[in-house]
């Protein structure tokens, strides 16, 4: 078959009768196009066909024949490119081609029919309505695609290289654009941002992994004849959830891999499984742990291993307790219902578990070579995963070389030995030659870490002076096989020093672990704190705002709840939700988060060819970890940022934070301030630039100071140690609720952030943006679903488990107040788990202002706001 790409003719095989996807990024090498959903939902693999999108993974390659093709690679120098890299639209990049490859057509028809009128908001997210960003950049995207439309991108930023000329009707005004936003945008934008996925190497096969179709069995015996694979069992031999690794096989194809795959026979004994909470709760039913030893080997679904031990009854695992006075705490609420139960807030909130979907899938590529480990891994913890490999395959550290230069998101779920590592390596080994294993959607719906659901029981209390008196918290956290959920724990950090009871319990089944997930248990927890205090100034008849600046004693966010309170929005818009179909409503919430940092990590500075190239084995999941670094060290020289190189994702390297625990930013610009202080004084002056060009070869180490007073904790527990000082939010939000249909709008988010200094603006904004997407998508839209026979997760596809889209994005608006870390070098701490703690709760109490409904249950979903509404 013969066609055009890019400009090119081709000539391809196509008797397989493979998709466009499998041609474009397999046989010609152009892997700007993704595949992530393989069902025409996700938009990753969009291709223009003779100028108009379509998606290549439902695209057979004979439609192909004798047309012209244009993917992202063949864009460069468009001005959608240069809009999307000018005005941040990305953050992991693994959605970016797509959408350019969309926009660009959008683009080139709006210009055509409008000139350089900007199209609005409405347009554009009908133009995209079929392309998803997990990371949430829709701010930006509607930035980028509004500029590109108006002619603000037509020609590259002075001193730009690797910019061709444009195409179509763009690129006739010759107006000037600004430099990108982040170091790797280009890369990202013209598709050749290498990921693990894209990563071919010569003599590559591919893995697969098998995985139990039962919720609990014991594996008898695994048989393939000559057929060599790996088993992938626990020590036991149990497997306890559909999904489970088992064994894993490689070919020089995934068609063929799958193929062997069949082969492999699996003797299970089928056990009784756990699968109802309810009766895993009372400690009742099959055992998913018989042992000691088993519950040793649980994963966590928190951060941290769990610091307060835990005792087991059957299946139920707790409490685990952070309570304060609880005796206390519950004699004054059973007080306060006999003698003054209009001061008596109780209810049971529950959460749905929600599913991380990093675009890009758990990936690795393992290769042994001369007793050397290389694995290309898609993970937050490049140092991380080089140690524990180390420790798992039995060779010394510095013999295991990680890499992580592009990683498509994370969100927590991708910071250990994950089973795609495992497999890969011991493939790798068995078969003496590359092996790369991805795992595919329905894999990464059902295995690859979810937030875990939860049931909040609650009662608060407030005295006769309005003040909180008491508040108690029991929190089931259901996170299938794992445990540590830590939910009721947070709520001791805020509101004052009122007696409180807060107890934690696992309940354990036979379902997929989960996983720490963007601020492990804060949204789950702010669901029904935020709720819960929404309704006492109700109770109380006080404005929301000012019941939680009396109760909150933090200075900072005593500076937010001013912003919050001035907005016209709430001393104008609150209480409008009238008896209409369409009715208005606007609501509050607050949370906070502990500060977290890394306090060993390092930054080696080396002045190569007259530049200084800094280097640190942190890695970038889209949170701007290059782009941080290369701009603190700029910064702190006195460079232009051209004259400085950032390299990271490489393990073998000086020591760099996991991404993880909004711990990055706050470790890495003291450690790059430090080694730059170093780096000056080994040039033997303040004018750096006019003596690196004779400093070739000149190396130094920088370390990350330590905070003035020290720290919480005197050691680090995982690489995490707590520095002193709580982060801020208070969002204010404001919704549209249609009482027809059940169906929820939200319209515009305010998001008020206290995490001290701001090191980069417009990446900071792009994370807090991107909060509170997944925030609207957690409150409104996720819900992974699993049989309750069979314990199978049946949202294993991204049409039946909906992340948020273009057109499900408000407006947002960002506030920084920059004060009050002036401890810690730098004066910032970590701000991508605060951002998204309060989304869901506010866009409740948004709901209950617009309805006189409080929606205890999570996700809103249409069915449950029309029952609650009495329609």
């Amino acid at each position: 078959m013969e066609f055009e790409v890019n400009g090119a003719r081709r000539t391809v095989d196509v008797d397989d009768d493979p998709a466009a996807v499998e041609v474009v990024r397999d046989r010609l090498g152009l892997t700007g196009t993704k595949l992530v959903c393989a069902g025409g939902v996700c938009g990753a693999c969009t291709i223009q066909v003779d100028g108009e999108p379509r998606v290549s993974c439902l695209t057979p390659a004979v439609r192909l024949a004798g047309r012209s093709v244009t993917t992202v690679e063949g864009l460069s120098g468009h001005p959608v490119a240069r809009a999307f890299a000018a005005e941040d639209a990305l953050q992991c990049g693994y959605c970016t081609p797509g959408f350019i490859v969309g926009a660009a057509a959008f683009c080139e028809r709006w210009r055509a029919e409008h000139g350089t009128t900007p199209p609005g908001r409405e347009q554009i997210a009908e133009a995209l309505a079929g392309h998803l960003c997990r990371c949430g950049a829709y701010e930006g995207i509607y930035r980028a695609v509004a500029a590109a439309c108006a002619g603000d991108h037509d020609t590259a930023p002075a001193g730009t290289t690797g910019t061709a000329g444009t195409t179509g009707t763009a690129g006739t005004t010759g107006r000037q654009t600004t430099a990108a936003a982040r170091a790797e945008a280009p890369e990202k934008t013209d598709g050749s941002a290498r990921y693990t996925t894209d990563l071919h190497p010569e003599g590559l096969l591919e893995g697969v992994i098998i995985r139990s179709p039962h919720a609990h069995a014991h594996v008898r015996s695994l048989e393939a004849g000559d057929l060599p694979f790996v088993p992938l069992l626990p020590p036991d031999g149990i497997v306890r959830y559909v999904g489970q690794p088992v064994a894993a096989v490689a070919a020089p194809d995934r068609a063929a891999a799958r193929a062997a795959a069949a082969r492999v026979v699996v003797d299970y004994e089928v056990l009784p499984a756990a699968l109802d909470v309810r009766q895993a709760h009372t400690g009742e039913g099959p055992l998913v742990y018989e042992d000691k030893a088993a519950r040793k080997r649980a994963p966590g679904s928190g951060e941290t291993p769990q610091l307060v031990p835990a005792r087991w009854r059957g299946n139920l695992r707790g409490p685990s307790a952070m309570s304060k006075r609880p005796a206390a705490a519950v004699r004054r609420i059973r007080e306060a219902r006999t003698n003054t139960p209009e001061r008596v807030v109780e209810g049971v909130f529950t959460t749905a578990a929600q599913t991380h979907t990093p675009l890009e899938p758990h990936a690795c590529l393992a290769h042994w070579a001369e007793g050397t480990l290389h694995i290309q891994v898609s993970t937050q913890s490049v140092k991380r995963v080089a140690e524990l490999a180390a420790e798992r395959f039995g060779v010394p550290v510095e013999r295991v070389v990680a890499r992580a230069v592009h990683v498509g998101g994370g969100f927590g779920c991708k910071m250990g030995l994950t089973s795609d590592v495992v497999a890969a390596v011991e493939l790798a080994r068995l078969h003496g030659a590359p092996v790369r294993v991805v795992l595919d959607r329905d894999e990464e719906l059902t295995d690859g870490g979810y937030r875990p659901g939860t049931r909040i029981r609650l009662a608060m209390v407030a005295d006769a002076a309005g003040d909180l008196s008491a508040l108690a918290m029991d929190a089931d956290n259901d996170g299938g096989v794992s445990v540590g959920g830590s939910v009721a724990a947070l709520a001791r950090f805020m509101y004052g020093k009122a007696p409180r009871r807060l107890r934690d319990f696992d309940t354990v089944t036979h379902q997929p672990p989960g996983a720490p997930f963007r601020g492990p248990g804060g949204p789950t927890m702010c669901w029904a704190l935020e709720q819960a205090v929404d309704e006492m100034a109700h109770r109380l008849g006080q404005d929301p705002i000012a019941l939680r600046r009396r109760w909150d004693g933090n200075p900072k966010r005593h500076a937010l709840y001013d912003w919050a309170a001035a907005l016209p929005v709430w001393t104008s818009g609150r209480g409008r939700g009238g008896t209409g179909r369409y009715r208005r409503g606007v609501g509050v919430a607050a949370a906070n988060w502990l500060y977290f940092l890394d306090p060993v990590t390092e930054v080696e500075l080396t002045v190569e060819d007259g530049a200084v190239v800094a280097r640190c084995a942190v890695q970038d999941m889209g949170t701007g970890s290059r782009t941080v670094l290369r701009r603190a060290v700029a910064e702190a020289l006195g460079l232009p940022e051209t004259r400085v190189r950032a390299e990271i994702g490489h393990s073998d390297t000086v020591h760099g934070p996991t991404s993880g625990g909004s711990r990055t930013t706050p470790s890495l610009v003291p450690a790059a301030a430090d080694a730059a202080a170093r780096l000056r004084e080994a040039l033997g002056g303040s004018d750096v630039a006019a003596r690196l060009d004779a400093a070739h070869g000149v190396r130094v180490t920088g370390r990350r100071p330590r905070d003035r007073h020290g720290y919480v904790t005197p050691f680090t527990l995982g690489g995490i140690a707590i520095g002193r000082g709580f982060t801020g939010s208070v969002q204010v939000a404001e919704v549209e609720v249609d009482t027809r249909l059940g169906r929820i709008r939200p319209l515009r988010v305010w998001s008020g952030i206290a995490a001290g200094r701001i090191h980069q603006d417009r990446l900071a904004r792009s994370q807090c943006e991107g909060a509170v997407v997944q925030g609207i998508g957690y409150a409104l839209f996720e819900e992974r679903r699993a049989d309750p026979v069979t314990g199978r997760v049946l949202t294993e596809n991204l049409e039946d488990y909906r992340i948020p889209g273009i057109g499900d994005t408000p407006e947002i608006t960002v506030h920084f107040h920059q004060e009050g870390f002036e401890h810690v070098p730098g004066g910032g701490v970590g701000l991508g788990e605060i951002a998204t703690l309060p989304t869901a709760a506010c866009l409740a109490n948004a709901v209950h202002d617009a309805t006189g409904w409080r929606p205890y249950d999570m996700p809103i979903r249409p069915d449950r706001l029309l029952e609650g509404l009495g329609t």
